[in-house]
């Protein structure tokens, strides 16, 4: 089933969705921790341990066919890390050159009429379908549940960091962002037909009240927010639930439900969405973690927690659906037995050009201003 439709983003929705205790709208993936702060980035970063000696990693793969580059990506590119317990440490030399670089970066001036939001973003299109995931399942195609795939076209079970790298066409723009971005497949579960995305925004964002000490994204982190293994039922008003989103006034969670209660129904002219949160603090040390989610967490206003110093823009995931909903309802490739939407989550697989990454976080998040696919918005 092919599914069109225009995206509806904008700085009015993007108010009514993440404005959530208004509306009564939660993330996915957000922590209501409140861990021990600390205030000084910089100076943990510079107390950071020594990484122990990786062995030698594995050549990586051929390119697909289907995803040459056009040029190599200008990125502080990190020297394949070989992982220890699933602990996957970040390459300190290229990310200590990233640091220095993005401390001397001037701020570029501000045009008049730049709003405040402290943001910058990647909008992509849906880009291919496998049941891989290089993050959970390296290395083993076809061991994961089926994904849809945003961004780097290159992406399969065996894609590393250099892969992102080298391999660069993308369905993201700015084209400056070679990363890749993943969810569960969605099907209707009347026909068992996938429901691709229509839209698929990236905000890269304080969540804070300040950007007091934010440094930029190191290349190959790896994330993943929401739980593949969560199956409860997901009627009206649930946490973690798919939401109705249009312009103006309407119930967020449907006019009706489907015949199990997990799925909204959407009224004229609202469609599907759903929204991921993930965290905002990093340890400064490891690229991944044994859960992929042991290297991050959630910060507060006061700063990081001790053992996630480095404060980094927040990734949020704006998933858009061109479907309104339907009596039979959906199902996720993470369960498609308990048809509920509990289980969706995301994956990301961060590389950008280094360059353009510390321009975006200065520019746009420390100095809190709002920023689209290009730079300021104005």
């Amino acid at each position: 089933m092919s599914i069109t439709a225009k995206p509806v983003w904008g700085s009015a929705l993007v108010v009514l969705v993440l404005a959530g205790a208004a509306v009564g709208v939660r993330l996915a993936g957000s922590s209501p921790t409140s861990p021990e702060p600390v205030s000084d980035t910089a100076a943990a970063i510079a107390s950071i341990a020594s990484i122990v000696p990786t062995s030698a990693a594995p050549p990586a793969k051929p390119s697909p066919e289907t995803a040459k580059t056009t040029t190599p990506a200008k990125s502080e590119t990190p020297r394949k890390p070989a992982a220890t317990n699933g602990w996957i440490p970040v390459d300190q030399a290229a990310w200590q050159k990233q640091v220095a670089n993005f401390k001397a970066r001037p701020v570029d001036p501000v045009p008049n009429g730049v709003g405040n939001l402290p943001e910058f973003r990647a909008d992509c299109t849906y880009s291919h379908r496998r049941a891989d995931d290089p993050i959970v399942f390296p290395g083993l195609p076809g061991a994961s549940h089926m994904h849809s795939f945003v961004g780097n076209k290159a992406v399969d079970a065996d894609t590393t960091a250099e892969d992102l790298t080298r391999f660069t066409a993308s369905t993201c723009k700015p084209a400056v962002d070679h990363s890749s971005y993943w969810v569960p497949t969605l099907y209707d579960a009347a026909t068992g037909k996938p429901v691709e995305t229509t839209g698929f925004r990236v905000y890269y964002r304080s969540i804070r009240g300040n950007s007091r000490g934010t440094m930029p994204i190191p290349a190959g982190l790896r994330m993943i927010a929401g739980d593949a293994k969560k199956k409860v039922p997901t009627p009206r008003g649930a946490q973690g639930q798919f939401y109705c989103a249009f312009y103006g006034p309407g119930d967020l969670d449907g006019i009706a439900r489907s015949t199990n209660g997990n799925w909204p129904i959407c009224g004229e002219p609202a469609t599907l969405h759903f929204m991921l949160q993930f965290p905002d603090c990093w340890d400064g040390k490891h690229l991944d973690s044994p859960n992929h989610k042991d290297h991050v967490a959630f910060g507060t206003e006061n700063g990081c927690p001790a053992g996630h110093p480095v404060r980094i823009p927040a990734l949020t995931f704006d998933i858009q659906y061109g479907v309104k909903g339907t009596k039979q309802g959906y199902y996720l490739s993470s369960d498609p037995t308990g048809r509920s939407a509990s289980s969706m989550h995301g994956d990301a697989f961060l590389v950008w050009d280094a360059d353009a990454m510390n321009k975006r976080t200065k520019d746009c998040v420390v100095q809190r201003r709002t920023c689209d696919n290009n730079g300021y918005l104005h």
